[in-house]
C-alpha cells in the first residue's frame, strides 16, 4: 500500500465493488465490541523521526503505528531508529507491529519467513502486519486459483512460524472471490488475528462510503470473532479523487472519520481506524 501502487491497477481495484456487498452470518461474535472512539492506527513507511514520529501519534491518539522494517535491517543502520521509536512509544503506550510485504512473498515463501524471523529477533514489535497483495501479481490473471492458495499458504506459514500476532491488509472486495467452494475472505479470517480493510473513500457513510465498502469485512469478522479495521487514505491517488482525504484536507478526515466511529458503535468486529500514511497525513493542509 506504499507508494508502489501501479495507477491504473489500482484505480481499478479502488474503484471495484463500489455497493454493498452480501453480508455474512452474525454467529460466532462472542465477547467482541466495537472499539471505542477514536481509537486509531497508522502506517509509518519511511524513517521519519522516532521524536517526530510518536509526537504525532499521541496528538492523533494513535495507539498502534505499524512500522515498515526492511529485510536488511540487521545490517543497514536501521536498528538503532527503530529501538529509539520503540522506547518512545512504550514510554506512551503505542504498539508497534512490523510492516512488510513484497508483492513477491506470494510465492516467495522463504524470503517472507526470512523476514519475519528477522523481526521476531529484534524484540521490538508485538505483533506482524503483513502488506501482501497477490492480485498485483501476474498470477492473478493467469493462474487464479494457484496465486490464492499461494497467498493462504503464505499466511498459514508466517502464522506457524513466530508467536506474534499475525493482521494482513486486504482490499474491501475480497469477498467476491471462492477459493473452490469456500470463501477467500473468510479462509483469510482463518488464519489471521485481525484485518485492515483498504476502505478507501472520502465519506464515512452512506453509498460507496469506507463503511459502504466494509461492509462485508465487518459481518465476515463478527461471524468469525475476528477484528476488522477500517483505512482511510491521505496520499494523493489520480484516478480515484474519491478515494482519498488528499484534497479534502485535515478536517474533512477529521470530521468522517469521527462519523464512521459514531456509526460502527453497535459492530462488534470494528478495531477502529488505520490511516495511510504518517507521511501525507501530517501534511495535510488544514
Amino acid at each position: 500500500m506504499r507508494g508502489r501502487w501501479q495507477v491504473g491497477l489500482v484505480s481499478a481495484i479502488l474503484m471495484a465493488g463500489a455497493t454493498a456487498l452480501p453480508v455474512a452470518s452474525s454467529a460466532g461474535s462472542a465477547g467482541l465490541t466495537a472499539a471505542p472512539v477514536n481509537t486509531r492506527a497508522m502506517w509509518l513507511w519511511g524513517a521519519d523521526p522516532a521524536a517526530e514520529v510518536i509526537t504525532w501519534a499521541v496528538q492523533q491518539n494513535v495507539s498502534e503505528i505499524f512500522v515498515y522494517v526492511a529485510p536488511s535491517v540487521l545490517t543497514d543502520g536501521g536498528l538503532g531508529r527503530l529501538q529509539e521509536l520503540k522506547e518512545r512509544a512504550v514510554a506512551r503506550r503505542i504498539k508497534l507491529r512490523a510492516l512488510g510485504g513484497e508483492t513477491g512473498w506470494v510465492t516467495n515463501h522463504a524470503a517472507a519467513l526470512a523476514w519475519q524471523r528477522t523481526v521476531v529477533s529484534t524484540g521490538l514489535f508485538d505483533g506482524i502486519h503483513l502488506d501482501v497483495e497477490p492480485y498485483l501479481t501476474d498470477g492473478w490473471t493467469t493462474d487464479l486459483p494457484a496465486t490464492e492458495a499461494a497467498y493462504l499458504k503464505l499466511l498459514d506459514r508466517m502464522r506457524g512460524a513466530s508467536t506474534l500476532p499475525l493482521e494482513a491488509d486486504v482490499p474491501f472486495w475480497f469477498g467476491q472471490y471462492r477459493v473452490g467452494r469456500k470463501n477467500l475472505a473468510d479462509e483469510v479470517l482463518r488464519r489471521v488475528n485481525g484485518v485492515t480493510v483498504m476502505s478507501y473513500r472520502d465519506t464515512a457513510t452512506g453509498p460507496n462510503s469506507l463503511l459502504d465498502v466494509s461492509s462485508d469485512w465487518l459481518a465476515r469478522g463478527k461471524a468469525a470473532g475476528k477484528r476488522v479495521r477500517l483505512a482511510a487514505e491521505t496520499g494523493p491517488l489520480a484516478d480515484c479523487s474519491y478515494c482519498t482525504f488528499h484534497e479534502e484536507g485535515m478536517a474533512a478526515l477529521t470530521l468522517e472519520l469521527a462519523k464512521v466511529d459514531a456509526a460502527t458503535r453497535q459492530t462488534a468486529a470494528f478495531g477502529g481506524i488505520a490511516v495511510h500514511h504518517y507521511g501525507t497525513w501530517r501534511s495535510l493542509p488544514a
